[in-house]
């Protein structure tokens, strides 16, 4: 009887430690549907919320740019009293007004940034299935190494949120709804052409600091090396000031405010493909 129980922890020992069994390819269809469809539930429980709450993420949110007690004009004007002594770099007043146009114009803007916010609210959730659905085609090593891809994404992706909100959204509103090609033109922004604005510059600003988790992983399948990131750095550089200047406004400051980090990224994405590269020397050994 002993020996037996001894063979059936020995038994299941070996399965435990064995290799799942390899999925077809209709598996892998319907476990990526199921990925596709939880995170659709996910956005859409995101969404319902924020349509409900549509005085913080309209009033608190998306307007506060447009605000002059905004944090980021705050400290500007903070550190204009500290260089300057007076209120030069204060803002006091924005040379435009929020304006409709559209009969259903509010209530589509509503639908349209409700969603946008699901999407960001349930973007680490996201990621975890995406995680969820490559994490059964690596091995047991990979899978150890890693662990911590979902945490970082969400990171880089919260902190190129907050880049995009609090540096470039305001600078942008500011010059951008302010600047006149004469004293007889007034400035009224559409209230989609604002919304759309603030939001794009935030979310594309997010979505640029994920280049790092990119890198890693195309440099874990070898489809680029650090030496291949190297020889090409200035056609990277370019390609980097082509995309800020097309997510960000026509202006010379919002778009240096974009490529000066995503290009710091870039260069840590160099170094994230070397050790990339070191481990996979490593473990041929």
């Amino acid at each position: 009887m002993a020996l037996d129980q001894e063979f059936d922890i020995e038994e299941l020992q070996r399965k435990m430690h064995e290799e799942p069994e390899e999925m077809s390819f209709l598996d892998h269809i319907e476990e990526l549907r199921w990925n596709i469809i939880r995170s659709i539930i996910a956005i859409l429980v995101f969404t319902t919320l924020a349509f409900i709450f549509k005085g913080i993420l309209f009033d608190q949110i998306l307007f506060g740019p447009k605000r002059t007690d905004f944090w980021t004009y705050r400290a500007l004007c903070d550190l204009g009293h500290w260089i300057y002594s007076d209120d030069r770099l204060c803002i006091t007043e924005f040379g435009f007004k929020i304006t409709n146009i559209s009969m259903s114009g509010q209530f589509t803007s509503h639908i349209f940034l409700s969603l946008i916010a699901g999407i960001i609210l349930a973007f680490p959730y996201i990621l975890w299935e995406v995680w969820r659905f490559i994490k059964p085609a690596l091995h047991a090593k990979e899978k150890q190494k890693t662990r911590g891809v979902v945490f970082f994404g969400t990171l880089l992706f919260i902190l190129g949120l907050l880049f995009g909100y609090y540096f470039l959204s305001p600078i942008s509103v500011n010059f951008m709804g302010s600047y006149q090609v004469s004293s007889e033109v007034e400035n009224y922004i559409n209230l989609d052409s604002y919304l759309s604005f603030v939001a794009s510059l935030s979310f594309g600003s997010g979505l640029l600091f994920e280049l790092p988790l990119v890198i890693y992983f195309l440099a874990k399948v070898g489809i680029i090396s650090s030496d291949f990131m190297k020889t090409y750095r200035s056609y990277a550089f370019l390609i980097i000031l082509v995309i800020s200047a097309i997510v960000t406004p026509p202006d010379v400051a919002s778009q240096i405010l974009m490529t000066g980090p995503i290009y710091g990224l870039y260069e840590i994405g160099i170094w994230i493909a070397r050790r990339v590269e070191k481990r996979r020397a490593h473990d041929l050994k």
